[in-house]
């Protein structure tokens, strides 16, 4: 029997629990249990879900949360720990609920619902470490947050817990220790994140499995002009396209993905006419928002597109700005043919097999669309995307000039629309393996303006800070990629790590390698970063072992010719890589 594979990611973990709280249901069962109740709906619960959590389980008065991003998870711990004076008066009478929280930074394994491992083994160890109303951390998470945060923890020394084979250095905050938190009470408490939408691929209800292209390319083009408004966070196509043909509960998926909305729908294709329906859900209640459907001629495709676009934004009461809505109305394209044929190649460039075949298949395609209509930004934009594939991936016989061809045809998705953002993207992929970040940086920042949820440009913009000297600006944009677009997670961690790595916050860097390794077995390059990271932090065996692991994977590994081929800006930064792998005793 093939042996079942473990689910794994990283994730911030908070823990929390009551401060005596036997105590207060010896003395007054009703009136705790009533105060708890009231504490979790007025402070607990909203601050959570202000901050992007997920509550996994309550334990009679603990709690387990997972966050996706360490900031927010301290972020969350300093809104409740702030709030004794947000309850309402008429519970003032009821028992004062205290609680003591902790946090850490670790690796958690995924059964359902539920999370298990020593991620989340050390918050529920740290947690009673906690001064009553005050938050107990773990090293890596004190040292992730670094300057992110208004406080500063305290160093706590190192502790042994139980079940843990070794020894953990903890960090305390709590509101009474610092001149800046004596009106801490009076910090209202953080609401709610600006809108946030899902939108899940709409089921091929056209009886032909070869139609799937079509309804994932109508979910795929909803998400890229949600994406274009600045008030709405949009998940990414591979995060939200994971629950394709799943059957799930939406308010599974809205905590999952942490967003208010979500979106499905079906489409139903035959010959030139096609009907679809979509509903808006809300993810907390399941309740609706809004919904419809469409009986319509094919020609009337993208008629619907921006109907459905539009009720969208009047259901979630977003206000567009003038841009955006310019930007909403623009049309790539009302050429059928046309659109047709980038759905279709679409398909085969982000399909799950990526190889030379596909990549030849979605060339195809795009080329076809650009002879129903030549002046297709998008068609010329997806033929960079796909020549850059090509050059980083070598699959063609001279994947060298690959370069060359998707700058060029990112010049000409400009040339035609100076307002499409992956033509930007494209361009600044090109412009970094050129080493000219500055130029990637100035086309990545109009990617970003043009669509601030593209999880590709946020992630771009945070490795250009990185080669480019900023690490520490580089990690809140590579958390909002995998904020945007869970599912890239192991492609974002290689960077996360580097920019820590580089912001010599080691062991945050080691954590976050470690994960990408799991994720991603057979890459060299993570391997060699981590290797560094261990040796800057004196784990001499470990960073062999990475090191031996590396080299079996790729026996012809050269570090500095790896390193030669990024666009790094200062030798230093290649200088600190090399350092921990000489003190690793793995580089002469």
């Amino acid at each position: 029997m093939a042996e079942e594979r473990v689910n794994r990611k990283l994730a911030a973990i908070l823990a929390a629990d009551v401060v005596g709280y036997s105590r207060l249901m010896g003395a007054d069962e009703e009136g705790t249990l009533a105060a708890l109740k009231q504490h979790r709906q007025t402070v607990f619960d909203p601050a959570v879900a202000a901050h992007n959590g997920r509550v996994v389980k309550l334990i009679g008065d603990g709690t387990i949360v997972e966050f996706g991003s360490v900031v927010e998870a301290v972020h969350c711990a300093l809104a409740v720990q702030r709030s004794n004076g947000l309850i309402p008066d008429e519970a003032l009478r009821q028992p004062k609920i205290v609680l003591r929280i902790g946090i850490n930074l670790g690796d958690v394994i995924i059964e359902g619902d539920d999370i298990y491992g020593d991620g989340v083994n050390i918050a529920a160890r740290l947690e009673p470490l906690a001064e009553p109303g005050g938050i107990c951390v773990s090293s890596i998470v004190n040292e992730s947050i670094g300057n992110r945060i208004d406080v500063r923890f305290r160093d706590a020394g190192e502790i042994t817990v139980k079940n843990i084979d070794r020894p953990i250095r903890v960090w305390k905050w709590h509101p009474g220790a610092t001149p800046e938190l004596a009106k801490a009470a009076e910090r209202p408490l953080p609401t709610v994140a600006s809108a946030s939408i899902a939108i899940l691929p709409f089921t091929n209800m056209s009886g032909d499995p070869e139609q799937e292209y079509f309804s994932d390319g109508i979910s795929e083009d909803i998400i890229t002009d949600l994406s274009k408004i600045a008030g709405l966070t949009v998940i990414a196509r591979n995060s939200s396209f994971a629950y394709k043909g799943r059957s799930v509960d939406i308010r599974t998926v809205g905590n999952e993905l942490g967003v208010q909305s979500v979106l499905e729908g079906s489409i139903r294709r035959a010959g030139n006419r096609v009907r679809i329906t979509a509903q808006l859900i809300d993810a907390g209640n399941g309740a609706h928002l809004w919904a419809d459907r469409y009986d319509r001629d094919l020609t009337d495709i993208f008629a619907v597109q921006d109907d459905v676009t539009q009720r969208i934004v009047e259901a979630l009461k977003i206000t567009l700005s003038p841009a955006e809505k310019r930007r909403l109305a623009d049309s790539e394209t009302r050429n059928v043919a046309a659109y047709d044929c980038v759905l279709r190649g679409r398909e085969f460039m982000l399909g799950k097999e990526k190889n030379l075949a596909t990549f030849q298949q979605a060339v195809k395609y795009f080329n076809e669309a650009l002879e129903h209509d030549p002046n297709y930004s998008v068609a010329y934009a997806c033929l960079g995307f796909g020549y850059m594939f090509d050059y980083q991936n070598r699959w063609s016989e001279d994947p060298d000039k690959s370069l060359a061809i998707a700058k060029e045809y990112a010049r000409r998705a400009i040339e035609k629309d100076p307002n499409e953002p992956l033509a930007r993207c494209v361009s600044a992929l090109a412009a970094s393996y050129e080493k000219d970040l500055d130029r990637a940086k100035a086309e990545i920042d109009v990617a970003l303006k043009l669509n601030p949820s593209l999880a590709l440009a946020h992630n771009l913009r945070g490795t250009i800070h990185t080669f480019s000297g900023q690490p520490l600006e580089a990690i809140p944009e590579i958390e909002q990629a995998m904020r945007i677009d869970p599912a890239m997670s192991a492609q974002f961690l290689h960077f996360l790590g580097l920019a820590y790595l580089l912001a010599e916050k080691y062991e945050t860097a080691a954590v976050l390698l470690r994960q990408r390794i799991v994720m991603v077995p057979n890459t060299d390059f993570t391997r060699a970063i981590l290797a560094s990271a261990l040796g800057h932090l004196g784990e001499i065996d470990d960073a062999r072992r990475v090191w031996a692991e590396l080299m079996e994977i790729n026996p012809k590994y050269s570090f500095f010719a790896h390193v030669g081929r990024q666009p790094f800006e200062r030798k230093e930064d290649v200088e600190r890589m090399a350092d921990g792998l000489r003190k690793a005793g793995v580089l002469s």
